[in-house]
Formats: structure tokens, sequence, C-alpha cells
């Protein structure tokens, strides 16, 4: 009993300090590198549903050839109409969108950004700014700026704020920014401007009229949202593919999780960094009970057990597990916080992202101590004495 006082896997840990400082750097890196892929890709998925998040409908219809909001096909707006027909519609409203052409207001460079198109009467965004400002869209060739946008868009939102007012080009069509809304950049869109569908389909001449992206449908209050879906499928069959809002942003995200690589890629790095800190806990423990064969022998001769032995060795896993995540956590506040002002990807820490990393801070270093402990099997009194 007396033994069991004793902190043996903490004194075997600091008896090397340089070894153990080494140990908890890997164990440190391994785990920003798996904050980070997870952080991207939340980023990820959150930047791509922005736009679904903040329309104001609970039914959605899109054409069935759509992808996603970066590779949609258009549809005929009276398939969207003849949802008028079902009792609990209250409104539907077309929606556009389409990437054009944006000139730097300050360099004339170009640079293409996402352009989305509504009906500002329907009042289906919820975004700031957007609210405040539809009614000036109603003025030709008039445009509201995302002031989060990159940078390479030029000053847009403190020219603004100066003059009240931005001409610029878009498509090469004149246009004015008459008001600022904040959305942010995407994976698939480094800025955003709306407008409404007449300016939108005058800064786009190719499209056609009447073929649309996606149309909203808002219900009246109380309506069964679930049952009309049912029912709106049924009536469309196959040529409209019918969501409600939640279905809209899950097909979004499945998009990027499964039909790119950019998921992968992350999921990919998770499980690198998972493998980095098993082997960097192997080689730590492995040293360590190399080192001191003779001592787990000695324990055993005098009746100390395998188990009691391994119990050891999880023991140093687990403080390793504790000691570096703490300073990998505070690290990745940093680097999130930096990656946040590059590229305006709206990551950060997450208080069920910190737990899960957590778990397999300490899932990975127990796997690293499983494998390390095969080396006590080693450790007979009758042939190391």
């Amino acid at each position: 009993m007396m033994f069991y006082k004793i902190p043996v896997a903490w004194l075997q840990l600091t008896h090397n300090r340089t070894r153990l400082f080494v140990a908890l750097a890997g164990i440190a890196f391994a785990v920003i590198l798996i904050f980070m892929q997870m952080g991207l890709r939340a980023a990820l998925f959150e930047s791509a549903v922005r736009l679904h998040s903040n329309l104001q409908g609970e039914i959605f219809l899109i054409s069935p050839r759509s992808t996603a909001l970066i590779g949609m096909s258009q549809f005929s707006e009276r398939r969207l109409l003849q949802a008028l027909a079902f009792p609990e519609v209250e409104l539907v409203s077309p929606i556009y969108v389409d990437y054009g052409q944006w000139k730097n207001p300050q360099t004339g460079q170009t640079r293409q950004i996402f352009v989305t198109g509504f009906e500002p009467s329907d009042r289906i965004f919820q975004l700031p700014g957007v609210v405040q400002h539809t009614d000036q869209l109603t003025l030709p060739d008039t445009v509201l700026f995302d002031q989060a946008s990159r940078p390479e868009f030029g000053p847009v939102a403190a020219q603004f704020r100066q003059d009240n007012a931005v001409n610029t080009e878009i498509e090469v069509r004149q246009v004015t920014v008459v008001g600022l809304f904040k959305m942010g950049a995407s994976f698939g869109a480094d800025g955003n401007i709306m407008t409404s569908n007449v300016n939108f389909l005058r800064i786009f001449d190719r499209r056609t009229k009447g073929l649309i992206d996606i149309g909203l449908i808002r219900l009246k209050p109380l309506s069964n949202v679930n049952e009309v879906v049912a029912r709106m499928r049924r009536y469309f069959h196959e040529d409209v593919k019918v969501f409600t809002k939640q279905e809209l942003i899950d097909f979004e995200k499945n998009y990027w999780q499964t039909s790119t690589a950019i998921g992968f890629i992350f999921d990919l790095g998770v499980v690198i960094g998972l493998i980095v800190g098993i082997v960097f806990v192997y080689q730590v423990l492995y040293t360590d009970v190399s080192h001191h064969l003779r001592e787990y022998a000695t324990l055993k001769a005098i009746g100390y057990s395998n188990n009691y032995l391994l119990y050891v060795v999880f023991q140093e896993a687990f403080i390793l597990a504790i000691l570096g995540y703490i300073p990998g956590f505070a690290i990745t506040l940093g680097i999130y916080d930096l990656t946040l002002k590059a590229t305006l990807l709206p990551i950060q820490m997450e208080f069920v992202r910190a737990f899960n990393v957590q778990l397999l801070t300490i899932f990975m270093c127990f796997i690293g101590g499983l494998i390390a402990v095969t080396q006590l099997q080693k450790a007979d009194p009758a042939d190391i004495f």
C-alpha cells in the first residue's frame, strides 16, 4: 500500500526532463494539427451555408442538376409559382446567383465575386445591413457590398463610410454601392454582393428572365412544414428538388464533404495528427521502459504483477496527454485568431471541439502507451539477473 502512494509514473517522466519536454512538444504539435484540421473543416461548412442560414423561408426549390451553391442550375420560375396552389403557402420568391467580375475601384483590377439577386419587397434576408438598405436596391444599378469580403476587392467599406457611395463596375456594367452588409468569405467565394433581381438581370444580360436558381417558399404561421414538403414532392415529381431549410443546409455541407477533396483532406489531417502523436508517445514510453527494464524486473521479482506495471505506463500516458494538450490548446487559440484575420473564415474555438480533441489526445497517448508496454513482457527477472 505504501508503494501506491509513491508517484512512480510522474517520477519516471520527470527523471529525464529533456525527453519529457520533447515529448510534450510532439504531443502539442499533434494537438495543434488536429485542432487546425477540425477548425478549418468547421469553418468550411459554416461559411458555405451562411447564405442558406440567413434566408427567411421554410421550403426551397432547386434544380435536380444543382450540386451546390457554387454549381447551381436554373429551372423555370413557373414551377415556383405553382407552389402558390398550396393553401399553406404565404409567399414565393425567386433567387438568382452567379459569379461576376468585380472591378476594384482603387486599382482597376478585376476579381470574381459572388452575386445574389432577389426581390427586395419580399424581405427574404435577415442579414444586418441588407434589411436596412433593401429599399435602395429598387434603384437602377445599385448593389450592397459584403464588408467581410477579402481586401483584394478594394477598400469599398472604408470608402463607402467616407463618401456614402462607391461607384465601380461588375461584368463591365456601372454599379453603385449603396449599403454594406456582413456575411463573410467562404471556400467558394472570396466576396459577396447583393442586388435586386432586376439589377441582377441587367448585370448578367446573358441570363434569361424566368430561369431562376433557388425558389424560396414562406409558409403561413402554424403550417406543418414536413407535411407540405411531402405533398410538394409528390406534386413536383423529379423535375425540381424540394428541401426544408435544414435539408438545404445539409445538401450544401454534403457536397463539400463528399464531392470535393477538401473534406477528405481535413479528415486525413486529423488522422495524420493522431499518428504523429502516437509515434511521439510510443518513442518516449518505449525508451523509458527500456531504460528502466531492470527496475521493472525488480518490481516483478518482489511480487508486483504485470497489471500494475501496465498501470504505471498508462498513468504516464495520461499525464503526457494532459500536459501536452495544454500548450497545444493555448497555441491553437493564437493560430485561430491569426487565421481568422488572414482569411476572414469563421474559424473559432468551440467547447465541444476542445473537449473532443482532449479525448482524442488521451486516446492517442493510450494507444502509444499500449504499443510501448509490449517491452514490459521482456522484464523477466530470471533473464535480466
